[in-house]
C-alpha cells in the first residue's frame, strides 16, 4: 500500500475513533441507558399526586420522550382498570398516585400539588 493510501486509511480511523469518543463522553452518562430505577434514584424523573411520573428538572429529549412512554402504558393500565371496577379515571390514578408516593425511597423526588419535595 502507498504512502498517501496508508496516511487517508489512518485519517479515516482516527476520524471514527474521534467521533465515537465525542459521542461517549458529550453525552451525560446518566441518560445512556434510562432505567426507571436508576432515573428516580439519580433525581431525575419523581413520581406525582396524579399518579404520573415527571420529570424533575430537564429539558433532555430523552429523558422527557422515556418519562413519556412509561405515562402512556401506566395511562392505559389505569384506564383498564376504571373500566374493570367502573370508577372513573381520575380516580384510578388518584390512588395509584398515592401509593406510588408512599412507596418511593429515601432521597427520591415527589411532586405534590406542583411543588417537589425529596423524601
Amino acid at each position: 500500500m502507498n504512502k498517501i493510501k496508508k496516511q487517508k486509511l489512518t485519517n479515516t480511523i482516527t476520524a471514527v475513533v474521534a467521533i465515537i469518543l465525542a459521542i461517549i463522553f458529550l453525552t451525560p452518562s446518566k441518560l445512556l441507558a434510562h432505567n426507571l430505577s436508576s432515573a428516580k434514584s439519580n433525581g431525575l424523573v419523581g413520581e406525582t399526586d396524579s399518579g404520573y411520573l415527571a420529570v424533575v428538572d430537564s429539558n433532555d429529549s430523552s429523558l422527557v420522550n422515556f418519562v413519556k412512554g412509561i405515562n402512556e402504558k401506566r395511562r392505559l393500565r389505569y384506564q383498564e382498570i376504571a373500566n374493570k371496577n367502573g370508577v372513573s379515571l381520575n380516580t384510578v390514578e388518584q390512588q395509584a398516585g398515592g401509593k406510588l408516593i408512599r412507596k418511593i425511597s429515601d432521597g427520591e423526588y415527589v411532586r405534590i400539588s406542583g411543588k417537589w419535595k425529596r423524601k
